[in-house]
């Protein structure tokens, strides 16, 4: 497992000066970057250290990465495709020595078509840039993955990430309808359509979501929009014990009520972010649901009260609702601030994203709280109970016991997961992080599927080696 704050391993560089040269030619010298500050700065994620590159590139076109994984597979040097680096996994860092291919020259919203509710995208396109343009035109693109102000939709696309919309509105592999992608021998590739449907062939589109950058780069991308919902509710609900906030999400969606979000903090979650920015949230409270209904005017008050009397049936000590925006975000500020909170408990976070059937988020719940006592070392839960994807944050000092304790509570949380049906990654992947694990959840015929298909686009292994398979 790779933890937060290892240690870099400089190597003597592996791309040839000439070939540097040829790279710059490409690109223009001032797109490339091959000092060691510079460089450093490529060699680690929002949580996992790499290898430091030998060099960074910023392309601008499908035709100059085309002529860098050219170059590549001539003289047998790794690319890797990065966006923002926000990602969890250690996906977009590097594991060998080789070129960084960074795309936020790559970051224009090429159309935005009002008639048939697509746009057309670069890679390095900020998520929230995407929706606010969108919202100006009435028009809305789901996927809000926490990172959503910061990452790219490139660097989404790879991941398949998710967030609190996921509920009611799915996945970003759902609002992918066509790319473009550079193949790792160089070709450019169109894959999908622009049409709401399409059968023709092999749905290629749909296997390059969520690759992980390892069969191609991706340097275009045509997602479908959906029309903004005209009103929006927010409520708040705490509970005294978790596992009644846990039965609520199973009574809500039991009722078929689809909210457009329902989050979810645990008693530690709640306290860390207390103490980052304090709400009143009574330290009695052991279970937080955030839930947010949308749709048009005539939709959202019944769907509200329904809720109400749901939440208000499971022993919700408090419920407050509002359609107020600038009150919506004060009820949201529990949430946001968590994710840095954590560290206010141990420096070093080990951050893992399961999924469970919702009907089996209780008994996830209790078995983490279990795994806390077990290996006395804090373990938070939170996040889309709604779709029965938790975010599980191990806080630990960093020293070997911590350490080698994490590692063990990972193991046996994954291992409750996939006994309970689920699933060791909702949205954040497998990058180098979970490649350890994959064998829990996948068959040996499977990941030998997966290998073959590695294969098949990348004979020469140049394309972001060693991400989702430990060998």
């Amino acid at each position: 497992m790779v933890l937060l704050h290892a240690k870099n391993l400089e190597k003597e560089g592996g791309v040839e000066s000439k070939v540097i040269d040829e790279i710059r030619s490409i690109v223009g010298k001032e797109n490339v970057m091959d000092s060691m500050e510079e460089r450093q700065c490529y060699s680690y994620d929002a949580r996992t250290d790499g290898i430091v590159p030998d060099l960074i590139v910023f392309p601008s076109s499908a035709a100059e990465v085309s002529g860098i994984l050219k170059l590549a597979n001539r003289h047998g040097f790794p690319v890797i495709p990065r966006g923002q680096g926000t990602g969890l996994t250690g996906g977009a860092i590097p594991v060998v020595e080789g070129v960084v291919l960074v795309f936020t020259r790559m970051d224009r919203i090429l159309e935005l078509d009002t008639e048939n509710l697509i746009a057309v995208v670069e890679p390095g396109v900020i998520t929230f840039n995407l929706q606010q343009e969108a919202a100006k035109f009435g028009l809305f693109y789901p996927p809000d993955p926490a990172s959503y102000k910061y990452s790219s939709i490139g660097g989404n696309v790879a991941e398949c990430a998710g967030g609190p919309n996921s509920l009611k509105y799915g996945v970003t592999r759902d609002y992918v309808i066509g790319l473009e992608v550079v193949l790792p021998t160089g070709a450019i590739l169109n894959t999908g359509v622009r049409t709401m449907k399409g059968v023709v062939g092999y749905d290629l589109t749909r296997l390059f979501v969520g690759s992980e950058g390892t069969l191609g780069v991706v340097t275009k991308i045509t997602v479908k929009l959906v029309p903004l919902p005209e009103a929006k509710a927010t409520i708040l609900a705490l509970f005294t014990e978790v596992e009644e906030a846990a039965r609520a999400v199973s009574a809500i969606i039991a009722a078929k009520i689809i909210p457009s979000t329902i989050e979810f903090m645990d008693r530690a979650s709640i306290r860390c972010s207390e103490k980052a920015s304090p709400m009143g949230i009574p330290e009695e409270i052991g279970g937080l649901l955030l839930i947010e209904v949308d749709g048009n005017e005539e939709a959202v008050a019944p769907q509200v009260e329904k809720v109400k009397k749901i939440l208000t049936s499971q022993k919700a000590a408090r419920c407050d609702v509002t359609r107020d925006p600038v009150e919506a975000d004060k009820l949201w500020q529990a949430r946001r601030v968590l994710s840095q909170a954590t560290y206010n408990l141990n420096p070093v976070k080990i951050a893992e994203d399961v999924v469970v059937p919702r009907s089996h988020i209780p008994t996830l719940i209790r078995a983490l709280e279990a795994l806390e006592k077990k290996y006395g070392i804090p373990i938070l839960s939170f996040g889309h109970a709604g779709d029965g994807n938790f975010h599980v944050s191990i806080m630990i000092k960093d020293t070997p016991e911590d350490r080698h304790k994490a590692e063990e509570a990972v193991k046996d949380i994954f291992a409750e997961t996939v006994r309970l049906g689920g699933t060791l990654s909702g949205e954040h992947g497998i990058g180098t992080s979970k490649a350890p694990y994959l064998d829990m959840e996948l068959s040996p015929e499977v990941i030998a599927t997966m290998k073959s298909i590695k294969t098949l686009f990348d004979p020469n292994n140049i394309l972001n080696p060693g991400k989702i398979f430990k060998s």
